[in-house]
C-alpha cells in the first residue's frame, strides 16, 4: 500500500505535468492541426507552383505532427485515468491482476495504473511503411535472387537511367578526372549486366563446356590490359609451373 506522502507527491507531478500538456495544446493548437488549411502552416495558398520535393519535406512535418499529438494525447489521457484512480482509492494496484504496484514504477511512470507484467505497452509493433510493399528493394524479392544467373538487376537499371542525368551535375562535383559527363554518375565504371569483364565476351553451353570467346571492344581491351601487366588473368598471375608462354615477357624468359 502506497503511502500518504508519497501519493501527494505523485498527485502533484501529475497535476503539473497535466497542465503543462494543455498549456502546450493551447499555444500550438494541437501542433496545428486544428487549423482548417494545412498549408497555413508554410504561409502558401496552393501547392500548384512548388516543387514536389518542398512538398515532400511539408507532409513528413505533418507526418510527425499527427505523430506528437497522438502521443500527447495519449499521455494526457493516463494522466487523468491515474489521478481518477487515485480518486476512487484504487491507485498503486495493477488493473489487471490487482497486485501492489512497485514504488519504483510509479516514482518512473506515474501515469501507469499496471503492473510490469502486465502493461500494455509490452508488445513491440512490427507494422511497416505502407511505401514497402510498393517501393521493392533492388535485391530479396526478385525470381533469380537465390541462382546463380547472370540478369539485369535493378542495380543496373538505375545505371541506365543515370547515364541520361541525375540531381548531380558536374559544377556539383570534385575534381574526379573525368572526359564525358556520362562518366560522373556514381558508379559509372561499374559493368552493366555482367560482373567479371571476360563474361561480355565468354560463352559456353548450357553445361558449362564449349567454352567460345567473341571477338569484340571489350575482348581487345581486356588482352591489351593483360599484356600491358604482363600477367594472365585480371586476378592475378599464374603459378610458374602453370605459366605458359602467352605473353611476349613470358616469350623473352623463355629465350
Amino acid at each position: 500500500m502506497i503511502q500518504n506522502d508519497k501519493l501527494a507527491k505523485l498527485k502533484a507531478e501529475l497535476i503539473h505535468t497535466k497542465k503543462e500538456i494543455e498549456e502546450r495544446f493551447k499555444e500550438n493548437d494541437h501542433y496545428q492541426l486544428e487549423r482548417e488549411n494545412p498549408y497555413n502552416s508554410v504561409g502558401e495558398l496552393s501547392a500548384y507552383d512548388n516543387h514536389p520535393g518542398d512538398l515532400g519535406t511539408e507532409l513528413y512535418e505533418r507526418e510527425k505532427d499527427i505523430a506528437l499529438n497522438e502521443h500527447t494525447e495519449k499521455e494526457l489521457a493516463d494522466i487523468n485515468h491515474a489521478l481518477q484512480a487515485m480518486e476512487n482509492g484504487s491507485y498503486g494496484k495493477c488493473e489487471v491482476c490487482g497486485k501492489d504496484i512497485d514504488e519504483e514504477r510509479l516514482e518512473a511512470i506515474p501515469s501507469t495504473t499496471y503492473c510490469k507484467e502486465h502493461s500494455p505497452n509490452q508488445i513491440v509493433s512490427h507494422n511497416r511503411p505502407v511505401e514497402e510493399g510498393v517501393l521493392m528493394p533492388a535485391f530479396g524479392k526478385f525470381e533469380f535472387d537465390d541462382e546463380e544467373a547472370v540478369t539485369f538487376d535493378s542495380e543496373d537499371t538505375w545505371q541506365i537511367v543515370s547515364e541520361y542525368g541525375t540531381s548531380e551535375s558536374p559544377s556539383d562535383l570534385d575534381d574526379r578526372g573525368v572526359d564525358h559527363y556520362n562518366d560522373v554518375y556514381v558508379e559509372s565504371g561499374e559493368n552493366e549486366g555482367y560482373v567479371e569483364d571476360f563474361e561480355n565476351f565468354i560463352g559456353t553451353d548450357m553445361y558449362g563446356k564449349e567454352i567460345k570467346v567473341y571477338n569484340n571492344d571489350q575482348h581487345e581491351k581486356y588482352e591489351q590490359q593483360l599484356d600491358e601487366e604482363g600477367i594472365m588473368t585480371s586476378f592475378g598471375d599464374l603459378p610458374g609451373y602453370e605459366k605458359d608462354p602467352y605473353t611476349e615477357e613470358a616469350l623473352e624468359e623463355d629465350k
